[in-house]
């Protein structure tokens, strides 16, 4: 019956859904409690009412928010959407710094520690993930080819390790590398043992991600590599990884900037990184708040632009599908 008549009056159907979800959005946001006090601020006459029913000052705040939401949906649909894409990140991030600005957050504070977050933060933490991406790619490389492989013990030793750092949590991977080795008689570094720690856990996740692409390619490719005379190791370096990897590289990429920002657990062995220095500097002056904003601020931008470079090395690759 509701679809017939979605069907009939396809119109009035998505008026009644848009009101739907108006009604939805102002009910959670009275739910939640929205304060009125920005309202106050530009209506100082309301003030009087609000404080007698403080209800109906959440409503009316929760109703004009929706309402304003509602308009600025409409205006932004009018743009291009290449302009749209630039107006809601604008919008938004301007919404994140003002919500932000009402922590009252000391800029002074920032200003002075910012460099230093910088130069030994970010060079320690982009110093960590670029080896650790490297050693842990060669090891999914590595892993999917065994898990493809026929040999009982190649395929138990991939699936064994799989299974184990991705089942033990990385903080705990951290911990036992860097307090356990020691105990058998190998004394490691905290990097190192942030990057041993890293690269085998990203590894083990990006091996499924390298033998799904690998298995993605028909077996007719490597059938006719074989029939030109190719190698099993020219097959696959020529013919079978350059096609994976336009199914590789969008996960991949994703556990790269997953791998740059869980590379701040390595603080919790004392390497200096963006986390590390965030914490410790916040403590001088009691200023936990500002660090934290401000890494996090830079651990954004370091994603981004890792988010670029992906969408780069996507295109390159993406042009083999070009006709």
């Amino acid at each position: 019956m509701i679809g017939r008549l979605i069907l009939t009056y396809p119109t009035a159907a998505e008026r009644f859904f848009i009101f739907l979800l108006l009604a939805v959005i102002t009910a959670l946001l009275y739910g939640m409690g929205v304060s009125s006090g920005w309202l106050t601020s530009l209506f100082p006459s309301l003030a009087g009412t609000f404080e007698a029913s403080p209800r109906l000052g959440t409503l009316i705040g929760a109703i004009v928010i929706t309402v304003i939401a509602a308009v600025n949906w409409k205006l932004l649909r009018l743009l291009p959407r290449n302009y749209q894409v630039v107006g809601v990140w604008i919008e938004l991030f301007v919404l994140l710094m003002t919500f932000f600005y009402s922590f009252n957050l000391s800029f002074a504070f920032i200003g002075r520690k910012i460099g230093y977050l910088i130069t030994q933060g970010v060079t320690t933490t982009l110093y960590i993930s670029a080896i650790s991406i490297v050693i842990a790619t060669a090891i999914a490389l590595a892993g999917a080819i065994a898990k493809l492989s026929r040999n009982g013990v190649i395929y138990g030793l991939a699936t064994f390790y799989t299974s184990l750092f991705r089942g033990l949590p990385l903080l705990m991977q951290i911990y036992i590398i860097y307090l356990g080795l020691p105990q058998v008689g190998y004394v490691i570094g905290a990097v190192p043992a942030g990057i041993m720690a890293l690269s085998l856990c990203y590894g083990a996740y990006m091996t499924e991600i390298f033998r799904a692409g690998i298995e993605s390619i028909p077996r007719g490719q490597t059938e006719g590599a074989t029939a030109l005379g190719l190698s099993p190791s020219q097959t696959m370096m020529l013919v079978i990884l350059p096609q994976a990897m336009r199914v590789i590289i969008p996960p991949t990429g994703n556990q790269f900037i997953a791998m740059l920002k869980d590379s701040s657990l390595v603080s919790v062995v004392g390497v200096w990184e963006i986390m590390y220095l965030a914490r410790t500097q916040g403590q001088t002056e009691f200023r936990h708040i500002e660090m934290l904003i401000t890494a996090s601020m830079i651990y954004w931008l370091l994603s981004v632009g890792l988010e670029l470079l992906q969408a780069r090395i996507e295109e390159r690759f993406g042009r083999f599908n070009v006709r």
